[in-house]
């Protein structure tokens, strides 16, 4: 499915405030309710919820119908706040740690990706969670899981190594089992910034532009913009709009949506003082990409500090603390909601990417390399620039479609 849609949505991650993800483990749809209350006081329109993969799956042939009935729970909670919800699978990896099922790991090893008895038993998971949530009005789509491609490959510790042949297969697969569960719901994939980034990793741009109902990029200045530029410079507030119009290079759709499905403040990083004006610039800079489906903020709530070996940052990423009080990224953000909000004019300046056409050499796209420093040039001197591969400069159709009229290459920029 895709969802051409003229308005974006505003939403946020949904953490809960008690017991964090482990609040599966203490089900308490009050305290839900609580926090999707706060959530909806915003003026935000949908969440993003996560279930444990190991605590709904626990062993490969049980899913567990106590565990579905939790998650269903949650939507129709969600529903009572006008929120819509997406749900992500294969939780996987979150805020650090890794949640992954006994029946992949150490006596019971086997590939996260290739292993035919591990496929049949995510994609069996999949379908199962989606097809549960189906009948639901609110219930927006899956995510194949939360940045799933981080166990493919450096700098994971234990990584399950994949071509990125073996990658698509095993996402189109994915997706396909989603589709299966809940028919014509907007079903996509979520890669960290390696598959944008990082030379060597199996997980492509390709794959993240033209697999799935729509494009996720997940923004985070911590991964060398704010180190390198600072977190109040002009390059970290661009840094989520770079991401959404570096990923059209590769989309086929000229008018493929693409979700700002994680974007945060990270201290220290962007230091706290400036999270406020930092939230404004990059969600400002977000709104005018056209196609954009929509922005969700990382995170609802701080991560309580009774829990133990978190990294530093990840405690503080809420709009909201643990007591549900809105912080002032959270103001901000309500605040950037409630504004009008047209659809952004097309960004007729490309900045032409000499890269091969599944981007094996993306690097010089990371924070410092040649092309990121061209379109910061670019976007500093007010060209709103965009991103086309250089295959793809002749093709007339295909700039017409995009509005581009003008291209740009580094030797033009000296």
């Amino acid at each position: 499915m895709t969802n051409h849609r003229t308005t974006p949505r505003f939403g946020v991650n949904y953490t809960p405030s008690q017991g964090w993800f482990h609040h599966w483990l203490d089900f308490d749809l009050e305290a839900i309710r609580a926090d999707l209350d706060s959530v909806a006081a915003l003026g935000l329109d949908h969440i993003r919820a996560f279930p444990l993969w190991p605590l709904f799956q626990p062993n490969r042939t049980l899913i567990r119908p106590q565990a579905l009935d939790q998650l269903g729970r949650l939507v129709d909670a969600a529903a009572e706040f006008a929120l819509d919800v997406a749900v992500d699978g294969l939780q996987g990896h979150l805020s650090s740690f890794d949640f992954l099922p006994s029946w992949t790991r150490t006596w019971h090893r086997r590939n996260l990706f290739t292993d035919p008895g591990v496929l049949d038993g995510q994609a069996t998971y999949l379908r199962t969670l989606a097809a549960s949530l189906a009948d639901r009005p609110n219930f927006l789509g899956m995510t194949v899981g939360n940045e799933f491609d981080q166990f493919s490959g450096d700098p994971h510790p234990d990584p399950d190594r994949v071509t990125p042949d073996r990658a698509a297969s095993w996402l189109r697969r994915m997706l396909a089992a989603c589709e299966d569960g809940a028919p014509g719901r907007l079903h996509l994939h979520a890669a960290y910034d390696a598959a944008w980034y990082r030379d060597d990793h199996p997980f492509t741009p390709a794959h993240a532009a033209r697999i799935g109902g729509a494009t996720a990029v997940h923004s985070w200045v911590f991964n060398g913009t704010a180190q390198q530029y600072g977190g109040d410079s002009f390059a970290a507030g661009q840094h989520a709009a770079y991401l959404i119009e570096l990923s059209k290079a590769w989309a086929q759709d000229p008018h493929r949506p693409v979700w700002l499905q994680e974007v945060g403040a990270p201290a220290p990083h962007v230091p706290p003082g400036q999270a406020a004006a930092f939230t404004r610039t990059t969600v400002t800079a977000a709104l005018d990409c056209p196609d954009l489906w929509g922005i969700t903020w990382w995170c609802s709530h701080d991560v309580d500090r009774a829990l133990a070996d978190f990294p530093e940052l990840e405690y503080t990423l809420g709009l909201l603390t643990t007591d549900r009080h809105p912080k002032p990224t959270a103001t901000t953000l309500a605040a950037v909601a409630a504004e009008s909000h047209a659809p952004a004019p097309p960004r007729t300046t490309a900045l032409v990417l000499d890269l091969p056409e599944h981007g094996p050499e993306r690097s010089d796209c990371a924070p410092g390399g040649r092309w990121f420093d061209a379109f910061m040039r670019l976007a500093a001197d007010g060209a709103r620039p965009t991103t086309i591969l250089s295959t793809h400069t002749t093709d007339k159709p295909y700039l017409t479609a995009r509005g581009i009229t003008e291209l740009v290459t580094l030797d033009d920029l000296g």
